[in-house]
């Protein structure tokens, strides 16, 4: 028993798992091409296997965030304010995201000259979908039949569809609560899958790594840095403009106390990639070091660790214009306007685990008919993105707190301009 809790002790990471996975597949597709190719059929499994997992993840975890909002008359002005926040900072999230991969992506391509192939690729890709206005993409939101969809995998009906659901059960009431509960149950249960399907993905990696290098070559994992570049530069940009522009102009509040006081529970984010375990820390940051009220911080942070991810969508917006490049692939406007608004769905529904952005990025590809085969290519350096963008999460809960609070006269300030110290984990 006492060996068993040891070796349990010094098991490595899952993250240290993939990038073992991804530097032996690179390895593999230069040395070994010819087995490289060979490896594809176990890349196609580890895809699937994602995409199993959007549907259901999606709906229970969207239903679990909007049945716990049991009292909307209660919060008032405190939760709608707290909603235009998420939603606000998450679109500007995902429009930096594909504005700095715009401009700094020119000259990727994964698929070099082979670009014609892409038919023969990991995964059978769809067609790229019709042009549609705005207009005809917001009537599409809504569901005629939400058992079709579910079939389908229409994911952004399922999410309007879940919303709706949601409202429904929370003004029903106590007898709506075994749907509730129900979801939650589910909710957990695709939780614990999703965790079983990311400790998959070291082999999942190092089969499609293996592939993309033996077919494409060495320059794949050049770009594959870039996009780790571009990626921790819109957090950055995300963390000092948005955020930071918000605190001074909105709340008339200095963003470096604000970074003092929410040190630790931006520290745990980033090392532990879960905005879930970075949440009772958060609470505390929130309370102790940033003089927020009680009755904001518990209605603000945990609707944020469920809805509010600003790091997530900076992420699915680089990387969906990156798969773009990539691939060779125009996105026309409307596109790119699909890609903001199923980021911004898709952050509600958005598990806080490590791993959940991945699963979610791949119903953004899917929405404007951009290869899934790509997320085994970026799942061999999602660990270190999913660090930057869970900091930038949880950095986003705090901040929309403290400018709320701010907002309801619910803010300490003396508290919060003190000389803050990280608490001690």
């Amino acid at each position: 028993m006492e060996k068993e809790k040891k070796k349990k002790r010094f098991a490595p990471p899952l993250w240290a798992k993939v990038l073992t996975g991804l530097a032996l597949g690179a390895l593999t597709g230069l040395i070994w091409p010819k087995f490289a190719v060979e490896l594809k059929p176990i890349g196609n499994v580890f895809i699937s296997l994602v995409k199993m997992l959007i549907v259901p993840l999606v709906f229970s975890s969207l239903m679990v965030g909007m049945t716990s909002i049991k009292d909307l008359k209660k919060m008032g002005r405190i939760g709608t304010k707290v909603f235009i926040f998420y939603l606000v900072t998450t679109a500007l999230a995902v429009v930096l995201g594909l504005a700095l991969c715009k401009v700094m992506g020119h000259g990727i391509s994964m698929h070099a000259t082979e670009v014609e192939n892409l038919a023969s690729a990991v995964v059978t890709v769809k067609p790229a979908p019709e042009k549609q206005s705005v207009v005809d993409i917001l009537v599409n939101l809504v569901p005629s039949n939400p058992a079709k969809a579910m079939a389908e995998g229409n994911v952004l009906q399922i999410i309007v569809f879940a919303m709706f659901l949601g409202i429904a059960c929370n003004l029903v009431g106590q007898k709506a609560q075994l749907v509730a509960d129900f979801c939650d149950h589910l909710c957990n249960t695709m939780i614990k899958l999703t965790m079983i399907v990311m400790e998959l993905a070291p082999v999942g990696v190092f089969a499609l790594i293996a592939w993309t290098v033996s077919r494409y070559g060495s320059e794949s994992l050049k770009n594959l840095l870039l996009l780790v570049g571009i990626v921790y530069l819109g957090c950055i940009l995300q963390i000092v403009l948005v955020f930071g522009g918000a605190l001074l102009f909105i709340s008339r509040l200095n963003p470096l106390k604000f970074l003092a006081g929410s040190f630790d529970a931006i520290a745990l984010a980033f090392s532990s990639s879960s905005s879930a375990a970075a949440l009772p820390v958060s609470m505390r940051c929130a309370q102790e070091n940033l003089g927020v009220s009680r009755s904001v911080v518990t209605f603000s942070l945990p609707l944020g660790a469920t809805i509010n991810m600003d790091g997530t969508a900076i992420y699915q917006g680089v990387c969906a214009m990156f798969v773009a490049h990539a691939w060779g692939i125009p996105l026309s406007l409307p596109q790119c306007a699909t890609i903001v608004l199923t980021a911004c769905l898709g952050a509600i529904g958005t598990a806080g685990i490590p791993g959940a952005g991945l699963i979610m990025l791949s119903l953004v590809l899917s929405s404007v008919g951009l290869p899934l085969e790509a997320i085994g290519v970026i799942a061999g350096v999602d660990r270190l993105l999913d660090m930057a963008r869970t900091a930038v999460n949880v950095c986003g809960d705090l901040i929309a707190a403290v400018i709320v609070a701010k907002s309801e006269n619910e803010l300490d300030v003396a508290r919060y301009n003190a000389p803050n110290m990280p608490s001690t984990l």
